[in-house]
Order: C-alpha cells, then structure tokens, then sequence
C-alpha cells in the first residue's frame, strides 16, 4: 500500500505525531507548501511544528514521497531519507547522499533551541505544546537558531551525512523530562511496525476481494487515528482524523467501535466507553474531547443504544459485567433529555442547535430551534429498548418493563406529535409549526422499521426514492432537487458516512434489503474510488473536507462485510 500523503497522514497507533504533506489549501498564511511535522495534540495552537525538507549543498532539492504504514520515504535524484514512527514517541531515521533539514520560521514568544551535552539539542515548540529531542546517532547535526534576547527568531536543524555519506538520527516527543535509552535498530523498527499493522488489518472486518485494497486503506487510517492515554483520553482513543478533525465526538465514536466490535472487542468497547469516562452529573456527554479539553457548548444524538446493540449482536465480549459498566450510563445519558432537552414540556425532545442533531446545518435547522426532529424521539425509543434489553439481562426485571413501557409510550407520542398525513416531521419547539426541509434527516424515523405502521413506513420509503435524495454515489443529505441545495454544502448535500448507515440499517430491518443493498454498493464503490473523506459531493463523489476519517473507513468497512461479502 502506498497512500496520499496530501490525504492521508503518515502516523502510527497511539502516537500524538504525523507527517503530512500540506498544500495550498490548508498551510498557515506564511507557510510554504510542503511536508510538516505535526502534533494532534489538543491544546496546540499550530499544528503544525517544523517543515521537512532534504537538501544537498544547503539547498532545499525536490523529492518524491511513498508512504506505507511502516515507512515513510523520501527520494530524491542522489539520494533517499526513510522515516519510522518507532514508537508513539519515537521518530527514527537514515538517509543517504543528502541532508534532512527541520525549519520552523514561525515566531513564538517561547520558542527555543536548547543544547543538550555535547551533540543533542531540545526544540521547545510552545506553539505546539510540544518539546522534541534531537538524538544524531550516526550524523552530524547543525543548528541555525538566532537568539534574540527573548526567543529564537527562527529555527533550523540540519542532520547532515557523516563521511559515510550516510546519516541516522532519532527524534523523540517528551513532556516534562527527557532521559537517555538505547533505540532499537532502524530496520527492527520497520519490521515490528509493519507486523503491528498487519495484526491490526487481520482483527477487521472480512469484506470481499472486491474491496480488499480499499479495506486496507480503510484499516490504516483507523489504526494510524489511535491515539495513546494522555490527559483526557482515558483509553486508547481513535480520534476522527490525523488531518484537521483531531477530536473524539460523540456519536463519532460509536461507528468506529461498531467496526471494532467483530475481532477486536477490547478496543471497541474503549471507543464505546470514552464518552461515558466524561459524562457529568446530570446525564449528559460532552460534545467532542481531546487530550486537553472537552467541549460542553453543543451535544450529540442518543445513538448510542442502537449502537450497543449492534456491538452486542457482534460480540459475546460484552459480558455482564461490561453490561453493568454501561447501564447506569445508559440510562443518565436517555434521561438527560427528558430533564434538559423538552423545554415545551410536551415529551418530545428538542434539539438546540443543527450541532446536537450531528447535521451542523442541515436545512432542518433553517428556522430558529428549538426543533423537534423525529430522529431524535427514534433514536430514543432504539435506546430505551435496548436499555430494556440490558436491564433484563441483569436480572433486574421490573426496570426492564419500564423502560418497554417508556419506549412504547415515546413512539405513540412522536406518532400523535409529529405525524402529518403519513410522514413524520420536524417541528419547532413550543409553536409546533412544520418545518419545510428537503432534507434526509426527516426520513431518519425509518430506523423504527416495522415499529412504525404499515401506511408511515411505506410512505417514508416510497418519498425516499422520489425525493432527489438518491444519487449515483447514494444518499444526499439534502435533495438535488432543493434550492438549498449545495455541493460542497455540509449537511446541505454530501453523501456523509453516518447518515448512510442509519439509513441502511433501518432499510434493511424494514424489510427493504435489495435498495439497502444499493446504496451499500454505491456507497463502498465511491470510497474504493475516491479514499475515506469526511463527506462527499453527492453528484461526483469527490471527497471533500477532511480526506482521512474514520468513521468514514470504519462505515465503509462494516457495511462491505455485512452487504457486499
């Protein structure tokens, strides 16, 4: 495999390190274009540390990139450089005939260069909240960092071939202190990476020789997106991207564990669980964490029933005493919407902003919310049934038949509420005045299947497939046909993961498996093409935003080995 580095990132499992190669687009104001070394810690002001360059005779020379999980090289006309993340802390490499040059030309007020003995040096980059020892272990190394009286004015390493002609070196990430060990080998490197990948690739999910090499892919970006405890993250955490989406959110999360949950359940049940390590009194999940902060501005939808409901037909993993870890949770998480999200006091929850929904700025949220979306009410009622299930495995009957009763009663209100003709509505809160959207998000409901009656079902699917919302590529979320309707317009169009699966699954439970199938295919077919974006234009296919994200890999691999396999 050898990957985009314009796309993808060039990291490791449980590293806060990655190397990509940053165009136009996304390089600060005064950056160049080119290869950075760059940080996902949360708190980093600039992610991005240094610019790499090779160089011969002092000037930067062009190079060609291949990237692979386990090494990242660099070759030039004379000469090559190979990168190894060795560790989640260590970088290694070896060059021959040229130089590796690190520059940073972006002034802090706290940036230094530190000489450490007699060939090391320590860069404190402030902006990036991160501090990273310069090891020669076979180099020469030269600094080029002017002291201004406060701060380096810029800085500049050079790690420079012996007379050999060859180099080797090794930078580590440190926090408080740094201390001297003994580095493995550079090709043992290679080769305990590579096999750690390839252990990682074997606990995914089986999909058909069809989408093997996309599968790959797929597998990289969600093992290279795990990061170590650090901080807030509790457990070993698959944030959503090495790119720009450094962030665990909540309802992310539960996609990525649902792929894990086939082969690896120790690690799905991590990423099911890191939320709840951050719930606070009242029932309620943050937004969104990262190593240094959550953020309690905005919430996520209660998809988190149907998702361990999904991971419990996956996996016998999910033992009871795991089923009691969650279900205390569980319940706070359904019941904080009740307390704090039905501000008319009607029993149907409301969702504050587009953010909550997950649908940032859908059409839905064109009017001012509070909105009363009727996925909000289904996914409840998928969670209080499931929490009925749990419930009853624990032997704890009685509140069993409550939350049957609470579920039931929810999906007779949302039926009386927000029904009009035969489809559920979005209304606003409190006035209870339709909202007029050509949105997907409405036909979200058909997660309840067979739940709902007969002529509501049969309606949701029949104005599905004359909506505008069906494409080549599969499913908008905005219809072609509206005039909100923008290409690269968020949740006013791209084809996202999420959505795709939700509407899958309740096609499927509904009885409609052949058109569940199809988007399935149109959907697999169009990342096979196009890589793992965190959305695409619904008419091209074309990714867009964020271009390595996992709940796009990890949807992408669920739904190839459920549908396509």
């Amino acid at each position: 495999m050898n990957f985009n580095l314009e796309q993808v990132p060039f990291s490791r499992c449980g590293s806060y390190i990655a190397f990509s190669w940053l165009s136009e687009r996304f390089r600060g104001v005064n950056a160049k274009e080119g290869l950075y070394l760059r940080t996902v810690h949360g708190d980093a002001v600039s992610k991005e540390i240094m610019l790499v360059e090779l160089t011969d005779g002092g000037r930067p020379i062009p190079f060609e990139i291949k990237a692979m999980p386990e090494l990242l090289r660099l070759e030039a006309a004379d000469g090559y450089v190979e990168i190894c993340i060795a560790t989640s802390t260590v970088i290694r490499i070896r060059g021959c005939g040229v130089g590796l040059r690190f520059s940073s030309s972006e002034e802090s007020m706290f940036n230094n260069a530190i000489p450490f003995k007699e060939y090391q040096w320590i860069i404190n980059a402030f902006n990036s909240r991160v501090q990273l020892m310069f090891i020669p272990l076979k180099a020469r190394l030269c600094m080029d960092a002017p002291w201004d009286g406060s701060k380096c004015s810029f800085v500049k390493v050079d790690i420079l071939p012996d007379d050999t002609g060859y180099f080797e070196c090794a930078i580590e990430e440190f926090y408080s202190s740094w201390y001297q060990h003994i580095y493995d080998d550079f090709d043992e490197s290679v080769k305990s990476v590579k096999e750690e990948f390839k252990a990682f690739l074997g606990k995914m999910p089986d999909v058909s020789d069809e989408f093997s090499q996309a599968a790959e892919l797929a597998a990289y970006i969600d093992w290279s997106c795990i990061v170590e405890p650090n901080g807030l993250i509790t457990r070993p955490a698959m944030f959503m991207s090495k790119n720009w989406m450094t962030n665990v959110w909540s309802w992310d999360h539960c996609f990525n564990a649902i792929a894990l949950s086939y082969k690896y359940p120790e690690l799905a049940w991590d990423q099911f669980m890191i939320m709840f390590d951050h719930q606070d009194n009242n029932g309620a999940l943050p937004d969104s964490i990262n190593d240094r902060l959550p953020i309690w501005n905005f919430c996520k939808p209660p998809i988190h029933g149907w998702a361990l409901k999904k991971m419990m037909d996956n996996t016998d993993y999910i033992d009871r005493a795991k089923l009691v870890q969650v279900y205390e949770p569980l319940c706070d998480w359904t019941n904080w919407w009740f307390n704090y999200r039905d501000d008319d006091d009607d029993g149907i929850p409301q969702y504050n902003h587009g953010n909550d929904s997950g649908w940032d700025n859908s059409t839905v949220f064109a009017e001012r919310p509070p909105i009363e979306s009727p996925d909000l009410a289904a996914f409840l009622i998928i969670q209080m049934e499931t929490l009925s299930n749990v419930a009853d495995k624990l032997g704890r009957k009685a509140q069993s038949r409550v939350w049957e009763q609470r579920a039931s009663e929810l999906l007779n209100r949302l039926l009386e509420h927000s029904l009009r003709g035969n489809r559920l509505v979005a209304l606003q809160s409190e006035t209870h005045k339709p909202i007029s959207s050509q949105s997907l998000l409405p036909f979200m409901p058909i997660i309840l299947a067979g739940r709902l009656p007969q002529n509501v079902l049969t309606a949701t699917i029949t104005d599905l497939k004359q909506s505008g919302i069906i494409t080549e590529h599969g499913l908008a979320t905005e219809s072609i046909d509206s005039p909100l309707y923008e290409a690269d317009g968020y949740w006013r169009g791209p084809i996202w993961a999420p959505s795709t699966m939700l509407m899958v699954d309740g096609l499927k439970e509904a009885g409609d498996e052949a058109m569940a199938q199809d988007i399935c295919r149109k959907f697999a077919c169009m990342c096979a093409a196009g890589g793992f974006a965190e959305n695409f234009d619904a008419l091209t296919g074309k990714g867009l935003r964020d271009k390595a994200y996992t709940w796009t890999s990890s949807v992408f691999l669920i739904l190839a080995h459920e549908y396509l396999l």
